[in-house]
Order: C-alpha cells, then structure tokens, then sequence
C-alpha cells in the first residue's frame, strides 16, 4: 500500500495533537507543524509516540507556520525527501493554529486595546496561513486529487466573546477561506470544510479570560452533559476522511454535541430520563 500523508498546522496539542493520533490510528503518516518552547516540548514528543505506536511515521517541524520563507523551506524539504515520483504526497491538511491577540478593541489607553500589529498578525496566523499553505501543496504538485482541507473555526466566528474580538475576525475568514477553497479546489476533487467544534478545555481556550466561566455555562447548556473533547473532533475528521465524505464540501461542520442550539444556561438544559 502507498503511504498516506497529513499535514497538519498546530500539531502538538488540542485538536491538532488529538487529530494527528487519531489519524495516525486510521493509516496516516503524520508531517506536524508547531510552535513550541522547550518546555511543552515534552507534550510534542508524547504526540509522536503515539504516532509512532501506531505504525506511522512522524515527522514534525518547529517553526512558526506564519513565516514565508520557513514554510517554502518546509514545503521543499518535504517534497525532497518523502515525495514518491509522479505521486503527490499529501492527502489531508488541517488548520489548527491558535495564537492571536486576546485584547479589546476599545480602551482610553492604547497600551489596553490592540494595535494594528496585533490584529494583522492575528488575522495572518489564525485564518490567511491555511491559503499559503494550500497554495504551496498545489503549486508543487503535492496534494493528492480527492484529498480534503479541514480548518478548525469556533462559535466566535459568529458571536461575541470578551477579549476575543480579532480572533472571532480570524474564525470568520478563515470559514471564507474554505468556502473559497472548496469552490477552486472542487476540480481536482478537494473538498474543503470548517470544523466548528463545541467548548473545548484546550490550551488555547484556557488563554482566553474568563474561560472558567465558558466552561462552566458550555456544561451546563450540552444536552450531553459534559464539555466537547478534542478526540471527539479527531473521530469526526478521520470519518470525514472516508470516500464516502466526498460530496460534503465548503460546509461549517458543528461537532459540539447539540451545545451551539441551546441559549438557555440556568438549570441544566438536559435532565436523567425517568
């Protein structure tokens, strides 16, 4: 059998560290992209022991995915070491960069609020780094025809959250950018969808303030009684994967356990059946 391929954007932890296992565990060689210091580096090569338990290769690069050069870079290597001749090398590719500004917009001082710098390196990460690095699997003949884009958004795309405001801008583009990607990629095949997933305790949400509070009210408005998991998304991407997906394209996927339809948050929404 021919190796298969992912390449996955913010691969050592949360959704992207629980889709590279996942993956791994479906028949997927992993290629990670992430961005850690010596300290969580610990967490990365746990990620790719797992991988490697199951049968696969894991070949991960700590870099920042925002860089122009460092992605070419990246892009090369991969296509001139692993490429199989006249066979494109990746069949999935998954966006899960977390790292923006979490600040206001508005504050008297300028020192509170955020800056021009902060929003576009924000926007640049967070939702533009999914069309570069598409556009460079393409360019290079890298990606396979029938293969699938899947970015991770959030219900910030379209709602308010405090400190969230460039973020929730990110989210809303980057469900543009797979819209947009699905259409330009229908021809070879692609399909491309946003993945929406429910509250998740992941390193990224506990950056956010006042994340106790959103996981608290997340709970309590589940119908399933518990906060949404990252290998819960993970299960979903791998069945995404199957042949059997490939009609579904273009779509914001909501993957939080009917948690998004429920507004009220007094008592819990969802009580034992007698």
């Amino acid at each position: 059998m021919e190796k298969k391929w992912a390449l996955i954007l913010g691969a050592s932890s949360g959704f992207g560290g629980a889709s590279a296992v996942a993956l791994a565990k479906a028949g997927y060689s992993i290629f990670g992209i992430h961005l850690d210091r010596q300290v969580t580096m610990p967490k990365v090569k746990q990620i790719i022991k797992k991988i490697e338990r199951a049968g696969q290769q894991a070949v991960f690069f700590n870099m920042n995915a925002a860089d122009q050069l460092k992605r070419n870079d990246v892009l090369d290597e991969i296509k001139e070491r692993f490429s199989t001749k006249d066979k494109p090398d990746i069949d999935v590719l998954i966006h899960s960069l977390a790292f923006g500004a979490l600040k206001p917009y508005i504050a008297k001082n300028a020192n509170d609020c955020i800056s021009q710098q902060q929003m576009v390196m924000t926007l640049d990460v967070m939702a533009h780094t999914l069309v570069y690095w598409t556009q460079g699997l393409i360019q290079r003949n890298m990606f396979m025809h029938g293969g699938r884009i899947f970015a991770l958004t959030s219900a910030g795309s379209q709602t308010v959250i405090p400190h969230y405001g460039a973020v929730s801008a990110a989210k809303a583009a980057l469900e543009a950018h797979i819209r947009q990607l699905a259409v330009e990629l229908g021809q070879m095949k692609i399909t491309c969808n946003a993945i929406m997933a429910g509250v998740t305790d992941t390193p990224a949400l506990r950056k956010i303030p006042g994340n106790e509070k959103m996981r608290t009210a997340a709970k309590m408005k589940n119908p399933g009684g518990r906060l949404t998991t990252a290998e819960d998304v993970a299960k979903v991407i791998v069945m995404m994967c199957n042949s059997n997906a490939d009609w579904i394209s273009g779509n914001v996927l909501g993957v939080d356990g009917g948690e998004y339809i429920v507004n009220y948050i007094g008592d819990k929404v969802s009580q034992p059946i007698k």
